[in-house]
């Protein structure tokens, strides 16, 4: 009797670690590797300490490698998130992997760089010494930047928006130029100049030049005056300026909006917005008939152009030879006085600041 209990208690003993054998693989059958969907930032220095946020699925009980060499730490947020810190790794691009007990995941590229960045560009280039302008930085290298620096003041506030592009607030100063510069792990980047205006008077507009352009925009505009630096802004009316750029004190190039009509062209600067200069917007030139449509060879001949958008037209061309005079009647007509020219038929077209017109043909005898 006590054989057959001691059998009974092993084939339990067996049959029960089976079973749970069988629960085991049952329980993680059909369970897929962790899952990669992106990485944030996808660079940074070869020095390590760049904080890499992983998202995806499946992370629970996980380790991180770049390449071969595992994540300097790490942060299991959940199972979709984790917070990976890089190791130091000579210069390159790796395969980011998380493994779990179930497998590892698919890899997802990441570039370590030993280079200091370098700032291209400012916008804009100046501003109030109240500081709080928004600067957008454009360079390169900008992953893992640590500090941007005005002088030798911090920004306020920045942004690292890519790798070539940084936001940042500009921190109150002194009137006069400062060197902005950026610093990441590997080093600090070359300087661009920053100056700040403490000037409290409106900027003052004397003149614009076009002072017509297109109902689409685009028309690049030269803004004459005084107290443009430190410009936040340039309007058409109620719009903004499509760009701007501040060229010294005394000259901002604005690029239109579209827009409808005559606008008042304003700039607004520390000490307040300026006067108001027109701009008016006109459609593209279009001839609609000329009359006559010849004349003599010897020139002199009094030609009538009707269409519409002819207001500010500049030149009228008979097949590429200036009119020998014109007078703008309106929007819909031009008189012009026919040139010598070589007999046979050529075009007539009108250029306005906005475009050329299409062309009609006149002849001559």
């Amino acid at each position: 009797m006590k054989c057959n209990t001691t059998h009974a208690f092993w084939i339990v003993l067996i049959l029960g670690i089976l079973i749970l054998g069988i629960i085991a693989i049952m329980a993680t059958a059909g369970l897929t590797p962790p899952v990669i969907t992106s990485i944030t930032p996808t660079s940074g220095t070869t020095a390590g300490g760049t904080v890499v946020t992983i998202t995806g699925s499946g992370f629970s009980g996980t380790s991180v490698n770049f390449g071969s060499t595992p994540a300097a730490s790490i942060t299991v947020e959940s199972d979709t998130k984790i917070l990976a810190v890089t190791p130091p790794h000579a210069a390159g691009t790796v395969g980011v992997t998380v493994t779990t007990t179930r497998g590892t995941s698919n890899a997802v590229p990441f570039t370590f760089s030993d280079t200091a960045p370098t700032i291209t560009t400012l916008t804009p280039t100046s501003g109030p010494v109240t500081g709080g302008t928004a600067v957008n930085l454009t360079g390169t290298h900008f992953t893992g930047v640590t500090a941007v620096n005005f002088g030798s003041t911090p920004a306020s506030s920045f942004t690292v928006n890519s790798d070539t592009s940084i936001t940042a607030t500009a921190p109150a100063g002194v009137a006069g130029p400062v060197s902005v510069s950026v610093t990441n792990p590997s080093g600090t980047s070359n300087a661009v100049t920053y100056t700040y205006s403490s000037s409290s008077t409106a900027p003052a507009i004397t003149s614009l030049s076009p002072t017509l352009g297109s109902l689409t925009g685009g028309t690049s505009v030269n803004i004459t005056g005084t107290g443009f630096t430190g410009a936040t802004s340039v309007f058409f009316g109620g719009t903004p300026a499509t760009t701007f750029t501040i060229n010294s004190d005394t000259s901002i190039t604005a690029e239109s909006p579209a827009g409808t009509g005559s606008v008042n062209v304003t700039v607004v600067g520390p000490g307040g917005v300026s006067n108001p200069s027109t701009f008016t917007y006109m459609a593209v030139p279009v001839i609609s008939a000329i009359s006559p449509t010849n004349g003599p060879a010897a020139g002199g001949t009094s030609v009538t152009i009707t269409g519409s958008g002819l207001t500010g037209t500049t030149a009228v061309s008979f097949g590429g030879t200036p009119a020998a005079s014109f007078i703008v009647n309106s929007d819909t007509s031009i008189t012009a006085v026919s040139p010598a020219h070589a007999a046979g038929s050529v075009f007539v077209n009108v250029t306005t600041p906005v475009s050329s017109s299409n062309i009609l043909p006149f002849i001559f005898t």
